[in-house]
């Protein structure tokens, strides 16, 4: 039995913890398993401008707002990082909600892509700790997503041509986090966040 510590009695300001990944290589699972932990992590909840689907929770899932709204919250400087994925399709990290779980002493988690993930890190520094989840290769990443068998193999190419791209940031995250076996990956990462967050 692992013991943990009393996060409240440690440390003396919130951090940052931003796990990013392409896609399919088990950031969300990772993120998850991290949440369940006793280390004080509030998950940082997503804006988007795409419709809400069944089954999705507004302000849990996402928080879904308007195009016109993204647009002023992107002139207003309100937003960490953003994206616009398709015409008119925004993604992005709301700075009045990080702040807001900061403040109530939370330790605030993201699950965002890897550009966004290290426009979060720039904004926060020291104070952030940005893992890169890696699959072992973009071979074994395409081998996942054909078992997943939830993509036309299009889709799948392109996924894995973005995965090529987005691997090559690796080295500007604080840690990389090879995900070939999850049990391995899920102590490790549990390791390397209680690590971070004792340091004063």
């Amino acid at each position: 039995m692992q013991t943990f510590f009393n996060m409240a009695n440690t440390i003396p300001e919130p951090r940052l913890i931003i796990v990013s990944a392409p896609s399919g290589a088990g950031k969300t699972t990772i993120v998850r398993h991290l949440l369940s932990l006793p280390f004080n992590l509030a998950f940082s909840v997503s804006a988007t401008t795409r419709g809400i689907r069944p089954g999705e929770v507004n302000h849990k899932d996402y928080h879904f707002i308007s195009p016109d709204a993204f647009k002023r919250a992107v002139q207003n400087n309100e937003l960490l990082e953003w994206e616009e994925v398709y015409p008119d399709k925004f993604y992005g990290t709301l700075k009045r909600e990080v702040d807001q779980m900061l403040q109530n002493g939370s330790n605030v988690i993201f699950d965002v892509d890897v550009v966004g993930g290290l426009n979060i890190k720039k904004h926060y520094g020291q104070r952030a700790l940005s893992v890169f989840v890696s699959p072992p290769s973009v071979e074994a990443l395409g081998e996942r997503l054909r078992i997943r068998n939830t993509d036309s193999n299009e889709t799948i190419i392109k996924r894995l041509e973005k995965a090529a791209w987005e691997m090559e940031f690796a080295s500007r995250f604080d840690y990389v986090l090879v995900n070939d076996d999850l049990e391995k990956a899920k102590q490790q990462i549990t390791e390397k966040v209680k690590e971070f967050l004792q340091q004063t």
